[in-house]
């Protein structure tokens, strides 16, 4: 009886100890380290703002949210491979805040083989919105919105020469059909589209070109270190073209590598300015922040804020003993759920979520202007 008795407390002992152990395993794969590391860090930063704040409350249903993030440094094959592991050999109930249009490409079939949403993944390629994209959360607006908002903005200005520079890869030809819907619509015809190679850009002979071309102003399709190496090239051939890039770029880290080509271009945001405090969820963010000494929060920061609040709320839905199929569920049912001053909706036939899209320009503070 002694023994049962000892037995009995022992697993009761368990019993509570799992409870208070309970995890909620969420899995990330992101370019950590290449040339999109900088964005990357804020987003996850500001991700994890929005997640350590409800850790510190209790969690989610009483259970504490872990985010295993692995580095695929931007390859797409590192990336599929990161996910297979995330899925298979940890068992993550969803995936979180991966970076790139070809990268969540290569995680699809894994998502929908093993029936794992994804949520916010940090790129607004239309390959992800239409056709729907059944395990696949945008948080975010598309690069096709961007693409065609900033060259209806620079036709309102009279600037008539524009060039588009885009990478050669699902991201790049993405925006590209973006720039072309605003260029028809402003019935105008770029003088110049260059196409380069992602991984191994060679950007003296477009600079070279563009120059030539006389062009007013350039759109820049490409991911972090790339924009910043074209911008140099166009800079060095003696072109005085208005730099205009897209909103993957919008992080802090990208106004430094930029340097002294930093000032004047214009960067499309698919958030609110990071200093609007009308909006209740930049006020969060920032509040969030400075608590914890982290200073001024970026646009990237504030993506990765949205995304965890939709991550967060999708667990709740849940209920106590989430499943992938759960999570699932919850997240196709949350309708004008408001991020704070932003509302996002979802339903099987639509998985877009926000379509905010706002221009800003680099001032010589170093920061973006609205």
């Amino acid at each position: 009886m002694h023994a049962l008795k000892k037995c009995w407390i022992a697993a009761a002992l368990c019993a509570t100890l799992g409870a208070a152990q309970a995890q909620l395993l969420v899995g990330q794969t992101a370019g950590f380290t290449g040339q999109v590391a900088a964005g990357v860090k804020e987003a996850s930063d500001g991700a994890k703002l929005y997640i350590d704040m409800v850790n510190a409350k209790g969690g989610v249903n009483g259970q504490k949210i872990e985010l295993i993030a692995l580095d695929d440094k931007f390859d797409p094959k590192l990336a599929a491979e990161n996910a297979r592991k995330l899925i298979e050999e940890n068992n993550v109930l969803a995936l979180f805040l991966n970076r790139g249009t070809p990268h969540t490409e290569a995680i699809i079939p894994l998502l929908d083989k093993h029936g794992v949403p994804l949520v916010g993944p940090s790129t607004g390629a239309m390959v992800l919105h239409q056709p729907v994209r059944k395990h696949v959360f945008n948080v975010r607006a598309t690069y096709q919105r961007e693409a065609e908002k900033a060259m209806t903005h620079l036709a309102s200005m009279g600037i008539t020469r524009i060039g588009v520079v885009y990478a050669d890869d699902s991201f790049g030809a993405d925006g590209l059909a973006g720039a072309q819907k605003g260029l028809v619509a402003a019935k105008l015809t770029p003088v110049l589209q260059e196409k380069f190679d992602r991984a191994k850009p060679d950007f003296a002979p477009i600079a070279a070109k563009l120059t030539k071309a006389d062009a007013q102003a350039v759109l820049i399709i490409a991911s972090g270190s790339s924009v910043v190496e074209a911008s140099n090239a166009i800079r060095g051939a003696g072109s005085a073209a208005q730099i205009v890039t897209l909103s993957n770029n919008a992080s802090t880290g990208f106004i430094k590598s930029m340097g002294a080509n930093a000032r004047g271009v214009i960067v499309t945001q698919v958030y609110p300015n990071e200093r609007a405090v009308t909006y209740p969820m930049v006020k969060e963010a920032q509040d969030l922040a400075r608590a914890q000494g982290l200073g001024d929060i970026s646009p990237a920061m504030l993506e990765g804020f949205a995304a965890a609040k939709v991550l967060v709320e999708g667990l709740k839905r849940a209920g106590p003993k989430p499943s992938r199929e759960k999570i699932q569920a919850a997240l196709e049912g949350l309708r004008k759920f408001d991020l704070g001053g932003l509302e996002v909706s979802y339903s099987p036939e639509d998985h877009t979520g926000l379509d905010f899209a706002d221009l800003s320009i680099i001032g010589t503070d170093g920061k973006f202007r609205r």
